[in-house]
């Protein structure tokens, strides 16, 4: 009995962790209704303003946190860069060590 218990609860936390997969942006390399694909730069900008953007976006429908018309691994890059930026980096902590 307690063996069964175990492999159901197994099965109910490999289903849970397969849900969060992440799965392939059909749209990356599609241009936008302007004609445009988000590269690096964009990428970049998205990435600071994130927060900001999150934010909007639990009171605006129309107001995304990120570009999926983008060109993939360098869109991604910086916006992975832009939130390091805004969030401090891995530094951060660095310079708040006391010394004595």
């Amino acid at each position: 009995m307690q063996r069964m218990r175990v492999v159901l609860l197994l099965a109910v936390v490999l289903i849970a962790l397969t849900a969060c997969a992440a799965a392939a942006n059909e749209m990356r390399g599609t241009p936008d209704e302007e004609g445009d694909v988000a590269g690096f730069w964009l990428g970049l900008w998205h990435g600071i303003i994130a927060p900001f953007a999150f934010i909007v976006s639990l009171f605006n429908s129309n107001v995304g946190i990120y570009e999926i018309h983008n060109n993939g691994g360098w869109y991604n890059f910086g916006y992975l860069l832009g939130l390091t930026i805004i969030f401090g980096g891995s530094g951060g902590g660095a310079g708040r060590r006391s010394r004595g």
